[in-house]
């Protein structure tokens, strides 16, 4: 499942870290336009590996980093890439970002609405004209309002049948192959025009009317990765490279799809079995951006400068659009967000495909970024925003069952 996360009811609760050890936040922290002192750096890290300790012990693999006003504090690599041939973990090792994806994608939309490519009014029906819901809008589709239902629910695997046939020297054999009957299936891959192909043809139940409720639903992104595609006349992939990831030097990152079925990295079961490729894992837009914990610094600092998007655009991302509990959690346009009175900001988006868990937490007016990228399943992942406790000197009483 792509990133369900219910977070625990009860409002944002904070206690003091007075007597607890942790930084004064008051004096020790230099203004947000200046570098940190070296001395700081070391009172944060050495904070940080206190409880990285305390979260994981040994039973991490993949990449953790920590900034604070744009620079790294902590950084660690632990764990292998490829398991049968021993290959590490290293600081350049792409990792499925899985839902994290989200943020591209959206970020990617409101780039052509700045250059007034789309209206985001407009209906999903004047770029995909077999779309069979026909007042479901673009916004709609970028805030989890459009009320679709979830491919990832609906989209059977190929069905097979054992068939027996005889060798050329007499024996019978048994072997499975594609039932002929199951018309609707196909023995590859889905991609997203297989997708669009399914609702166009099958018409599935909505989950509910547009804009009425919020409902995360993966599909929204899927077909938002077809518009880029109508708008640009470019395959997604493509368009993302040339307009994210190559002008912002994100070295390391890239869409995974069908060309690159070839260079495909495994994830892996808390017991180190490899996922192999399945039925999904071609479809992009809802997931699918491999990248690396620093490759995402450089997306965070980023959208906290106006070198992709103008910060009214991005500002306008962060505007809540629907409260998901009564307390103060709430979705954007490609983010989750948590607005508690009085506190900072906390702009966010976690993920989970197979056995990647991934958390990318920004704390907004603090500048403290938390990225843990991990390949190897392991929910603990998403406590990580109990490393902002360092530089806020409150700790998170809310938790993430993702």
């Amino acid at each position: 499942m792509i990133v369900r996360i219910s977070l625990l009811l009860g409002i944002f609760m904070f206690t003091s870290a007075c007597g607890t050890g942790q930084l004064n936040n008051t004096n020790e922290i230099d203004s947000l336009s200046k570098a940190l002192t070296p001395e700081l750096k070391e009172k944060y890290a050495a904070q940080i590996k206190i409880k990285y300790a305390q979260l994981f012990g040994n039973r991490f693999s993949g990449q953790i980093l920590i900034s604070k006003n744009g620079q790294i504090i902590f950084e660690d690599y632990k764990g292998y890439a490829n398991i049968a041939d021993k290959t590490p973990v290293t600081a350049e090792t792409p990792i499925h970002l899985a839902s994290i994806s989200k943020t591209f994608t959206a970020m990617l939309v409101l780039k052509l609405w700045e250059q007034k490519q789309i209206d985001l009014k407009d209906l999903v029906t004047k770029y995909l004209s077999t779309f069979p819901y026909k007042t479901v809008t673009i916004e709609q589709l970028l805030a989890h309002r459009s009320g679709l239902p979830d491919y990832t629910y609906l989209m059977d695997p190929p069905k097979y049948i054992t068939v027996k046939t005889k060798t050329k020297r007499g024996k019978w054999v048994s072997k499975q192959q594609l039932d002929p009957k199951a018309k609707n299936y196909k023995e590859s891959n889905y991609n997203n025009q297989d997708v669009l192909d399914f609702l166009a043809k099958k018409r599935p139940a909505p989950q509910a009317n547009p804009d009425k409720v919020f409902k995360y639903c993966n599909t929204n992104y899927v077909m938002l990765a077809l518009i880029v595609e109508k708008i640009t006349g470019k395959d997604f992939p493509t368009y993302m490279h040339e307009t994210i990831f190559k002008p912002l030097k994100m070295e390391h990152s890239f869409v995974f799809s069908d060309s690159l079925k070839s260079r495909y990295i495994p994830s892996y079961t808390d017991k180190s079995i490899p996922y192999k490729i399945e039925k999904y894992d071609l479809i992009y837009g809802d997931k699918n951006v491999y990248s690396t914990a620093k490759d995402l610094l450089i997306w965070d600092n980023a959208l906290r400068g106006a070198s992709f998007l103008t910060q009214a655009t991005i500002q306008m991302a962060y505007e809540p659009k629907s409260p998901l509990t009564p307390n103060f959690q709430n979705y954007g346009f490609g983010w989750r967000m948590i607005l508690a009175p009085n506190e900072d900001k906390l702009i966010f988006h976690n993920g989970w495909w197979h056995g990647n868990n991934t958390v990318f937490t920004r704390f907004i007016k603090e500048h403290v970024t938390i990225i843990i990228l991990g390949n190897k399943y392991n929910k603990t992942i998403y406590k990580g925003k109990q490393f902002a406790s360092v530089f806020t000197g409150k700790v998170d009483s809310t938790g993430t069952d993702d």
